[in-house]
């Protein structure tokens, strides 16, 4: 015959069990949840500009190429700005197929100013990366000091840039 007291201790070494079950599920279901692809925008910045006959050219452009996705992935890396230049035409809906709108931000004198652009044909040369741009807001003089450019989103898998990241967050969660 089973008393209160041996039901209560069986009861009592049962929860923790049924609770790491369920923790164990609800780990596995947000592992399935967890999103393939994030929309990124990417940064480049540079130590001046030129520009003339629609040829945009960030002079001196870092080697790197941010990238950051917004919520609710809210991730960010980078990509080396000679592997961004062939990633334009990648994928089905590639920059190459629907050009990026992006902002150009610039030191012109003292102050501050950008323009908005349409980018198209990306050309690196040593450190000098030239798109051919369509002005769609603003003016861009011949040429101007130290600039970034806000390149508008692609979507993108995640892996390989970012899949660290997302174990990350999947684990903390």
């Amino acid at each position: 015959m089973t008393t209160r007291r041996e039901l209560l201790v069986a009861a009592g070494l049962m929860a923790p069990l049924a609770l790491g079950l369920s923790l164990a599920e609800a780990a596995d279901e947000h592992k399935k949840e967890a999103p393939k692809s994030a929309d990124f925008l990417f940064v480049q910045n540079a130590r001046g500009i030129t520009y003339a006959d629609g040829k945009l050219t960030l002079k001196g452009v870092n080697p790197t190429t941010v990238m950051f996705s917004d919520r609710p992935e809210r991730l960010a890396t980078h990509m080396t700005t000679a592997k961004f230049v062939p990633f334009w035409g990648e994928g089905k809906d590639s920059f190459l197929k629907d050009p990026p709108n992006a902002t150009l931000s610039f030191l012109e004198g003292n102050d501050l100013a950008d323009a908005v652009v349409t980018l198209r044909d990306p050309v690196l040369a040593g450190d000098d990366l030239t798109y051919q741009v369509k002005v769609l807001e603003g003016k861009i003089p011949a040429s101007a000091g130290l600039a970034s450019l806000f390149i508008d989103v692609i979507g993108m898998p995640l892996t390989p840039y970012s899949y660290a990241g997302a174990a990350r967050r999947a684990w903390r969660r």
